[in-house]
């Protein structure tokens, strides 16, 4: 015979202080999880929304990501006239010649000031390819001119960078003509400039990053990812924006690793928690579970009930957990990305499936630290259990 399950409900009600010292302390264990999920599930949607499903980045062959690419403008022009490239707006091959580099901008919140990406693009082609970015206020930078467009979330972490600035970086200034809002994407930590303006005064005229062209149609953008890479006298490599912007979700893996590593330990300890909590109760309860015997019920219902008691003091646990992270769901943060050595700004995303995994988390809890209370509940002898009451 089953024990109902107000009889676990009414147990914990009961116990309140104890409920709720044990609860926040599963609730803690599982915010930090969560938080940290949230976070690499920020960076990943950011680095994500940055790539478009038809344009192809190209690198120089052997390198891993632009900062360390040399690329040279002759093997761009070998490599406009590739087939299965778009043509943009004004009639030409739909591909940007580009140059990134990392300029360091004064903040409040560090002293020693934030590296921040700056891009040089070809005008208009990079920004025609870009299409989530969007100008947000001003305008957009002339080719020719020391002009630059600040990412948003750069332009709000660094003051320094906001609309009518001056930045200084290479050979002298720069005015900020314009905001961009990338929407999720890192185009909102980034700054864009003309190419041939940035890379003359970095001194790499002739020796860029990289080149980014646009396919025609989903079926050519692996044709033209393999026409280039199989292509020795280009020496480049390619693949598509969104793996390259993929494989930079690297840079939150030193965290989540450091952070789940924390999780685990904390819920080695709340699990320890819950089964103290789980054995004070079997021992204060012992008449109980006499009197229980007594009446009929069997040892699994017993088991049953205990073990249920420990996942509903967990399962309270976790939802407390998700109440007290979901606050920072939308807040803007930032990290070091190691591929460019700058600063990608992305906010914290607490989706529904990461709550469902802070639940699930806070169950296991309960289910390790339950176990063993209610099997020794239910392994009580029935004389036993009442001399002791």
């Amino acid at each position: 015979m089953a024990i109902p399950i107000s009889y676990s409900l009414r147990n914990l009600a009961v116990r309140k202080t104890t409920t709720i010292m044990t609860a926040l302390g599963i609730a803690i264990t599982v915010a930090v999880l969560l938080a940290v999920l949230a976070l690499v599930n920020g960076l990943h949607t950011a680095f994500q929304a940055s790539g478009h499903p038809l344009n192809v980045l190209v690198l120089r062959k052997g390198s891993d990501n632009e900062i360390n690419s040399n690329f040279t403008r002759a093997a761009f022009q070998a490599l406009k006239v590739k087939p299965g490239i778009a043509r943009s707006s004004t009639g030409g091959p739909m591909a940007s010649l580009e140059i990134v580099t990392a300029i360091n901008l004064p903040s409040e919140a560090n002293p020693d000031g934030v590296n921040i990406t700056l891009r040089g693009i070809s005008v208009p082609e990079g920004i025609e390819m870009r299409d989530q970015v969007k100008l947000a206020s001003g305008r957009w930078f002339q080719s020719g001119q020391r002009e630059v467009v600040v990412g948003a979330s750069t332009a709000r972490r660094n003051p320094v960078a906001g609309l009518g600035k001056t930045l200084r970086f290479g050979r002298g200034a720069w005015l900020v003509v314009g905001i961009m809002d990338g929407g999720n994407s890192s185009a909102n930590s980034e700054i864009f400039g003309d190419v041939n303006q940035i890379s003359a005064d970095f001194g790499r005229s002739e020796v860029v990053s990289s080149a980014l062209v646009r396919a025609t149609d989903p079926v050519a953008v692996h044709g033209l990812v393999n026409d280039i890479s199989d292509d020795r006298q280009l020496a480049c490599t390619a693949r598509t924006e969104r793996e390259y912007y993929e494989a930079q979700t690297s840079s939150g893996a030193p965290v989540a690793t450091v952070g789940i590593v924390v999780a685990i330990i904390m819920a080695v300890g709340s699990s320890f928690a819950a089964m103290n909590t789980m054995y004070a109760a079997v021992a204060r309860r012992t008449k109980e579970i006499g009197t229980l015997r007594v009446l009929g019920f069997s040892r699994g219902g017993i088991l049953a009930s205990f073990f249920m008691e420990s996942l509903l003091l967990a399962g309270l646990g976790g939802v407390l957990g998700c109440l007290l992270v979901l606050p920072l769901n939308g807040f803007e943060t930032g990290i070091g990305n190691f591929a460019t050595f700058s600063e990608i700004a992305f906010d914290f995303r607490i989706s529904p499936t990461i709550m469902a995994l802070g639940v699930g988390f806070s169950l296991l809890m309960g289910a390790l630290g339950g176990f063993f209370p209610a099997r020794a509940a239910a392994k009580k002898e029935i004389l036993n259990a009442l001399r002791e009451a």
